[in-house]
């Protein structure tokens, strides 16, 4: 027995607001919404779905678990994402590798290589 990923959970305050950015943000689409809880999944194609959920407690450290995307024109994706709300958090990078590190409206950090 093994087990699969199927959905990645992030925590916040406003889960419709968040989504807004994420369907912009990762070509993703509103599987469902109930009110609390907003379900989202890749408009095209196969991928994880991304889970949104109210809490009542602000995020007051770095998140615990991030999601890693990638993108062929890094920089191009990096503006294009701080154009919709993101912020650059930093950049990395260890041979062979380099990524950004950014945070969204709410201030979950994500990563983007390539």
């Amino acid at each position: 027995m093994a087990l699969t990923p199927k959905m990645v959970t992030i925590d916040c305050a406003d889960p419709q607001a968040l989504a807004r950015f994420w369907t912009e943000a990762a070509g993703y689409k509103v599987d469902g919404d109930w009110s609390f809880f907003v379900m989202l999944s890749p408009a095209e194609g196969e991928g994880i779905a991304i889970g949104l959920q109210k809490v009542p407690e602000p995020r007051v450290a770095k998140n615990r678990v991030h999601i890693d995307w990638t993108s062929d024109d890094r920089p191009a994706e990096i503006e294009r994402l701080k154009k919709l709300g993101a912020t650059v958090v930093g950049e990395e990078t260890m041979p062979g590798l380099s990524w950004t590190v950014l945070a969204d409206p709410e201030g979950n950090e994500f990563c983007v290589a390539g």
